[in-house]
């Protein structure tokens, strides 16, 4: 029998494991207990069974819709966990998982139009995420464009037709493969300009996006161009490797006054990493306004969305406003 570890305390069993694409899977898992999550959040899971090894994968699966919690897993060349994932563990096995983690989630945003942005495995947050906005939401209008390498892979192919049909007035899907690309709107690389002709409404819509890095600072940067308001603007920030719902790079939070560390993935916010270590931080507005979740970082590399309330003094000496602050290296905290 596996044995719990200390980030990954939650034992759930392979349901069945189905092949997506030629090197994407998903791994249904039971859980026998309780596991509370949000649609668009992820989990870190333990390799081997381990405590040394952790990777985080987005739980593809939507909280009260199916039937399983489900990991979908890019296969990476030289991937520890995809590999183990995807080659190694069978159905009838047990894998360990984190809490649910990431607050890139549609459950907290008030809005009836949305467009959700996916390229390669990024979409798997925003199946997660869809799928309960057309159950959670009933007037919630969705627009998704997908860019794909070619038809061969689309992920959850089957189902996003499923999810059209079922509805037909409230979710338009457009897969954009880029090859073979002959030139129309809906083929090829997403621009500027065929955003603009494919969602000419994109003002009035919160846009939720993930994928390879450099693809969603494009959209980041094309949004913004065609006027959509920063606040209603989101990505995701745990993947570090293009094309992967894999993320390979795990940091080290210290909290030097209380003696702890913790492992969390890159880019997770320090709101985020403390209190998914159950660690007492006050929090209000959670959204870089009030100040109350002031924290003074001692080293490492981080970067900052909102630095409102804190002085030119403050921010020289290392304070942060922890909701608003992504970390990128091994962090230490006062």
């Amino acid at each position: 029998m596996t044995m719990p570890t200390s980030l990954c305390p939650n034992r759930m069993q392979i349901h069945s494991i189905i092949q997506e694409t030629s090197d994407v899977w998903t791994i249904n898992l039971i859980n026998h207990d309780f596991y509370m999550y949000s649609p668009g959040q992820y989990a870190l899971v333990s390799i081997k069974n381990s405590d040394e090894v952790m990777r985080a994968y987005t739980l593809s699966s939507s909280p009260g819709q199916s039937r399983f919690i489900s990991i979908t897993v890019r296969r990476l060349e030289n991937g520890i966990g995809s590999n183990w994932l995807t080659r190694t563990v069978k159905e009838g096995d047990y894998l360990w998982l984190s809490e649910a983690q990431g607050e890139f989630t549609c459950a907290n945003v008030t809005c009836q139009q949305y467009l959700m942005l996916a390229a390669g495995c990024g979409v798997t947050p925003i199946m997660s995420m869809t799928r309960w906005l057309m159950v959670n939401r009933p007037q919630a209008n969705v627009k998704v464009l997908f860019n794909v390498r070619d038809d061969k892979q689309v992920i959850f192919a089957q189902e996003w037709q499923h999810l059209a049909s079922l509805y037909p007035d409230r979710l338009q899907l457009c897969v954009m493969a880029e090859t073979p690309d002959y030139g129309d709107i809906a083929q090829g690389r997403l621009t500027e300009e065929k955003l603009k002709a494919l969602v000419p409404d994109i003002r009035s819509r919160v846009v939720m996006t993930c994928g390879p890095v450099p693809y969603m600072k494009n959209v980041q940067q094309y949004v913004a161009n065609l006027g959509v308001p920063a606040a209603h603007f989101f990505m995701e920030r745990f993947s570090t490797e293009p094309e992967a719902v894999e993320s390979e790079n795990i940091l080290t939070l210290k909290i030097r006054q209380r003696l702890l560390n913790f492992n969390v993935p890159v880019g997770t916010t320090l709101l985020a990493a403390l209190e998914q270590n159950k660690q007492p931080v006050i929090a209000a507005c959670r959204a870089g306004v009030c100040g109350s979740c002031k924290t003074k970082i001692l080293s490492g590399n981080y970067t900052t969305t909102s630095t409102m309330t804190l002085t030119e003094a403050e921010i020289a000496e290392g304070y942060v406003l922890a909701c608003s602050c992504q970390l990128h290296s091994d962090t230490e905290i006062a």
